[in-house]
C-alpha cells in the first residue's frame, strides 16, 4: 500500500524451534518467539491487517495473481504466452493450449499457495480483531470490514480459477484445517461465503477512508454486486450455465446504482488515464492494488506479476510475454457507422501500417496494443519496432501495453533481469461497475436501460484521441466509433453488444476467460478462435479446450496429497 508502506514487512514474524539431544539446549529462552498476548494489541493488529492488504500484491512472475494475465488473457484468445518460445515458462503455454495443461503444474500449485497465503492472513487478522475489545481498538469494526473485504477478493479469485476450494474462516482451528474438503460446500454455497464477506464489508467500512488504498463502502458495494452477477449464472458440476437468478441481477442494478449515487467516480475524460501513473487512484479507481517504490525496502512494492511483459529494447531489456493475439487486433475493426463487426471481423488481418488506415478501427486499439510503427505509450518519438521483440516468428508482431510504463516514468525500476513499476493495478475499474449494471440489466429484459450505459463507454472511447498522435501530429490509426442506436436494440443484440463492448474496453485487464466462462461460451468461442489462429501461429496446432473441464484449473495434485485424497479433482482431469 502506498501509505502504509513502512509497516508492510513489520508483521512477517518467524517462530523458531530446534530439537537437539543435549538438554541444556532446552534451556535456552527462543529468540523471535511473541505470544498471542504480545501480538494482540491494537498496534500490532493495525500491522496484521498491513500484513493483509500486502498479500495484494506479492506475486511472483510464474504465478502473478494481480493482473491475471495469464489465466484472463492467455486462456481466452486475448493473448499469447510470449517470451522466448513454447519452453519459456512452459506453463503459460500448457494454459494457453489447454491440451497440454496437467494437474501437477508447479506454477498452479504456486498460484493456489500464494492466495492463500492472503487468506490465512486475513483469517489471522480476523482473529485477533475478534477478540480485542472495541474499547481499547475504536477501529475494529472498520478493519474487520477491510479484513473481510480482502478475504472475499482472496476467495473469488480462487473461485474464478479453480471453482472448488476449502473455505476456512478465523473460527476454524488449524488443528481442523485437514478435515474441510473442497467440496464441502455447494457451487452456491461457496458463492454465497464470499458475498457474506463483501455484503459484512459494506456493513461496517464507511463511506471515505483518511488513507488512499483502504476498502470504502463503495468498494465493497461494487465488489459484492460482481459476485452476485457471477453467482447469478447457475452452473451445473460439469459447468456448463443453466439459469440466470433474476434475484440477484436485481440486487446487482441495486448496488451498481449505490455506487453511482456514492458521487465519488466517473469515467476519466480520456481512457489513457487509467493506464498511466499520473491516473492513479483517480475518479475511475474504486479499488486499485497499491504499489511504492524507494519505500525503505531493498526493491521497493513494486509490480512483480508484469514484470514479464516489456519489450526486449535497450530501453527495458525483459522480456517480451503477453503478447496480443492477431484475433483481439482485428476486434477493434468497425463498420462504416463505427460499429464493431461481430461476426465478420476475423475474415482479413490488420498487419501493415496501411491496413491501420485503409481501415476503421476502435480507438482502445492504440491504447492496448503496441504495434510496429506507432508510438509506445503515448510517446510519439518512442516508436514500436520490430526489433523489440523477442520471437516473432512464434508470437507475432505485437505487445501489450496498459500493465506498462515509459522508462521515463517516475513509476518505472529495473530490477534485473526484469521491469517493474510502482503503478497501481486496478481490481475494479468504475468502467466495470456501469458494464455490470448494462449487463444485469440485458439479462433482466430490461436491455433499453442498458443502451446509453453502453454508449457511454463507446464516447468515452471516441473522446480519448488526444495522446494517439504521431511525430507529424496525426492520428496513428483511422479512428471511428459510433454509437449503438435504439433501433432493432432486441435482447439478443443487446447482449452481443455488451459481451463485445467488455472484451474492447477491458483487454489484456485478465477478465476475458472469466466472463467467456460464466456466460457459459467459452467452449464455443475458444474453439472458434483455435480453428482459425492455428493457421497463423503454429504452436497453436493442437490447442483444444475441452467442454466440461477446461472452465478452471485443476486442483493441484499437490493439494490432493497434501490432503490425503479429502479434496476432490475437478471434473476432466
Amino acid at each position: 500500500m502506498k501509505l502504509f508502506k513502512s509497516s508492510v514487512l513489520a508483521v512477517s514474524l518467524l517462530t523458531l524451534s530446534f530439537g537437539c539431544s543435549d538438554k541444556d539446549f532446552l534451556d535456552v529462552q527462543p529468540i523471535g518467539a511473541l505470544s498471542d498476548e504480545q501480538l494482540n494489541t491494537p498496534a500490532n493488529i493495525e500491522k496484521q491487517v498491513i500484513a493483509a492488504y500486502s498479500q495484494l500484491g506479492n506475486d511472483v512472475y510464474r504465478a502473478p495473481y494481480t493482473s491475471m494475465w495469464p489465466y484472463g488473457n492467455v486462456r481466452a484468445g486475448d493473448a499469447y504466452k510470449g517470451g522466448n518460445g513454447t519452453a519459456d515458462v512452459d506453463a503459460f503455454h500448457f494454459y494457453e493450449t489447454f491440451s497440454f495443461n496437467r494437474v501437477d503444474v508447479g506454477n498452479t500449485d504456486e498460484l493456489w499457495f500464494l492466495i492463500y497465503i492472503g487468506v490465512s492472513r486475513c483469517n489471522d487478522a480476523l482473529r485477533r480483531l475478534d477478540a480485542v475489545d472495541a474499547a481499547a481498538m475504536p477501529t475494529k469494526a472498520v478493519r474487520q470490514g477491510e479484513v473481510r473485504f480482502l478475504r472475499g477478493h482472496y476467495y473469488f479469485l480462487l473461485k474464478e480459477l479453480f471453482k472448488r476450494v476449502p473455505y476456512i474462516d478465523q473460527t476454524v482451528p488449524t488443528e481442523q484445517y485437514a478435515t474441510i474438503s473442497n467440496v464441502a460446500l455447494s457451487n452456491d454455497e461457496l458463492w454465497g461465503k464470499i458475498a457474506d464477506d463483501f455484503r459484512f464489508a459494506v456493513a461496517n467500512l464507511p463511506d471515505t477512508q483518511p488513507e488512499i488504498g483502504r476498502a470504502n463502502k463503495s468498494a465493497a458495494q461494487a465488489y459484492l454486486a460482481k459476485t452476485l452477477l457471477y453467482q447469478a449464472y447457475v452452473q451445473s458440476d460439469n459447468h456448463a450455465v443453466t439459469s440466470i437468478d433474476q434475484v440477484k441481477l436485481n440486487e446487482v442494478v441495486t448496488l451498481t446504482n449505490q455506487v453511482a449515487a456514492s458521487g465519488k467516480y466517473s469515467l476519466h475524460a480520456d481512457y489513457a488515464t487509467n493506464f498511466l501513473t499520473a491516473g492513479d487512484n483517480g475518479s475511475e479507481s474504486v479499488f486499485a492494488i497499491q504499489f511504492s517504490r524507494n519505500d525503505g525496502t531493498p526493491k521497493g512494492r513494486t509490480d512483480r506479476g508484469n514484470c514479464l511483459n516489456y519489450p526486449m529494447n535497450p530501453d527495458y531489456g525483459c522480456c517480451g510475454f503477453h503478447q496480443p493475439s492477431q484475433n483481439l487486433v482485428n476486434a477493434y475493426k468497425t463498420d462504416a457507422q463505427g460499429l464493431p463487426l461481430f461476426t465478420t471481423f476475423n475474415n482479413s488481418d490488420l498487419v501493415t501500417p496501411a491496413d491501420f488506415q485503409n481501415n476503421a478501427v476502435d480507438p482502445r486499439l492504440d491504447h492496448t496494443v503496441a504495434i510496429p510503427s506507432h508510438p509506445y505509450k503515448y510517446l510519439p518519438t518512442f516508436v514500436f519496432e520490430n526489433s523489440w521483440l523477442r520471437d516473432p516468428n512464434t508470437y507475432g508482431v505485437y505487445m501489450s501495453m496498459k500493465e506498462n510504463v515509459l522508462p521515463s516514468d517516475p513509476s518505472f525500476q529495473k530490477t534485473p533481469p526484469f521491469m517493474t513499476s510502482s503503478k497501481n493495478w486496478a481490481i475494479i475499474r468504475y468502467a466495470d461497475v456501469l458494464l455490470w449494471k448494462a449487463e444485469a440489466l440485458i439479462e433482466l429484459g430490461r436491455q433499453s436501460e442498458a443502451l446509453p450505459i453502453i454508449n457511454q463507454i463507446r464516447q468515452r472511447a471516441a473522446n480519448s484521441t488526444a495522446r494517439l498522435k504521431n511525430a507529424s501530429g496525426g492520428n496513428t490509426s483511422n479512428y471511428r466509433i459510433g454509437q449503438y442506436p435504439s433501433t432493432n436494440w432486441t435482447q439478443q443484440y443487446a447482449r452481443e453488444a455488451l459481451r463485445y463492448e467488455r472484451r474492447m474496453e477491458f483487454a489484456m485487464e485478465g477478465f476475458r476467460f472469466f466472463d467467456l466462462t460464466r456466460w457459459g461460451i467459452a467452449a464455443n468461442t475458444l474453439n472458434t478462435y483455435f480453428d482459425r489462429e492455428k493457421t497463423k501461429r503454429l504452436y497453436l496446432q493442437t490447442a483444444r479446450f475441452t467442454q466440461g473441464r477446461d472452465e478452471y484449473l485443476p486442483i493441484p495434485i499437490n493439494q490432493i496429497n497434501f490432503s490425503k485424497g479429502l479434496y476432490k479433482q475437478n471434473p476432466g482431469w
